[in-house]
């Protein structure tokens, strides 16, 4: 103990440094574009009423008729349902230039692979399970080619696909890959953000003038308009007098309507199932477009209701379960039960919502954060929580 004299002043105390340092505050998080939440969801019924009535196929004999017959008024508007994946990939370039931007490569891998694979796991086990069961009709792929399914990468290795759907997560992995590469590896700033959309904007003019397959593999120039139109709204969102991301924005449009219609118009044919019109292509992927700009200008900042969050949470798992195992309670219901067309559709619905919260809730609540904390780690650092291994005694000679 020190003892100070009457009158003395006190002598400065040198700083500990064993002493523990504060951490730095933590930076402020933006606020949550709920909207944004409750679109994804949008889009992914959508792409479950295409699937449901909006085609043939499968979805067919489930029905035991054509679905042209079970929804002779709606199947030519549920045909459009399939634009909800360009509306996604727009809101995909939004989200992963927000989430990209400031943060270290291996944070951006440990997010993106934490956030696709839990529940994309169990989807596959789950519908290779049901369709391997006697009482359904419909073929499950082989072991090896399930396997392969759980690296999501079938489709370049030439696999069968457990799920449908999953051919646009192969053309999400390729935007993050390249997003990564150009953006995130050197750093996100708002000039190299413009570089990128502005460069594959052209290379992907040029692989489609080319016709070369791996730089059409690469660049995708069907989907490259929809993701770098996203990120021009992300850019417009960080500024709306941004003339330049508004630019990016006008021009993603431009060629993605170009790319849709292309892909889905055909002239009117009655041995079609059903003709979607050039114009309301058109008006699909404009209104998608319009909605996410309206988010980004902060408009829907008034849609701050805590249901939208569920609806996002519950969108991705929805997504990878709706299609093969909807058909399963399609048949059930209606060709079994002799449920009627319209509660069947309802009734499928409301059923593959239910298992997404099952999965987002008994699933991706607890396996995300915990994926992302291994994938985050470094090698040799300690679990969090756990003391880290001291330093092995020096022996004496």
């Amino acid at each position: 103990m020190t003892v100070i004299e009457p009158g003395a002043l006190p002598q400065p105390v040198a700083p500990d440094p064993s002493a523990a340092t504060p951490p730095p505050p933590k930076k402020r998080a933006a606020p949550r574009l709920y909207a944004l939440d409750g679109l994804r969801l949008v889009a992914a019924l959508m792409v479950a009423a295409y699937h449901y009535g909006g085609r043939d196929g499968e979805v067919s004999h489930a029905w035991g008729t054509s679905a042209r017959v079970q929804f002779p008024s709606l199947h030519n508007w549920f045909a459009y349902g399939c634009l909800g994946v360009q509306i996604f990939f727009v809101i995909s370039g939004f989200v992963i230039c927000m989430s990209g931007w400031g943060r270290p490569l291996r944070s951006f891998f440990a997010s993106r692979a934490s956030r696709l694979l839990p529940s994309y796991w169990v989807a596959i086990v789950l519908v290779t399970a049901v369709f391997a069961l006697p009482m359904v009709v419909y073929k499950a792929v082989s072991p090896s080619d399930a396997l392969v399914n759980l690296t999501m990468l079938q489709q370049p290795l030439g696999a069968d696909r457990v799920l449908g759907v999953c051919w646009t997560l192969w053309a999400e992995l390729r935007f993050y890959a390249l997003f990564a590469l150009c953006v995130v590896l050197p750093g996100a700033t708002r000039h190299r953000v413009v570089l990128f959309c502005a460069v594959w904007t052209l290379a992907a003019a040029f692989a489609q003038a080319a016709d070369e397959p791996l730089l059409t593999l690469v660049l995708m120039p069907e989907y490259a308009p929809f993701f770098i139109g996203g990120i021009g709204l992300y850019l417009v969102h960080r500024d709306r007098r941004d003339m330049t991301a508004w630019g990016i924005v006008a021009v993603g449009w431009l060629i993605g309507q170009h790319y849709a219609v292309d892909r889905l118009w055909h002239p009117p044919n009655p041995e079609f199932f059903s003709n979607r019109s050039a114009p309301g292509i058109i008006a699909v992927v404009t209104l998608g477009f319009a909605v996410v700009t309206v988010i980004a200008l902060g408009w829907t900042s008034w849609a701050n209701w805590r249901w939208l969050s569920v609806a996002g949470a519950l969108t991705y798992p929805f997504y990878l379960v709706h299609e093969h195992l909807g058909w399963v309670v399609i048949e059930a219901l209606h060709r079994h039960a002799g449920v009627p067309s319209w509660a069947t559709f309802l009734a499928t619905i409301g059923a593959m919502l239910t298992l997404a919260w099952l999965l987002n809730r008994y699933v991706e609540e607890w396996a995300t954060p915990l994926l992302r904390r291994v994938l985050n780690r470094r090698p040799g650092q300690a679990p969090s929580g756990a003391p880290a291994p001291s330093a092995a005694p020096q022996r004496t000679p």
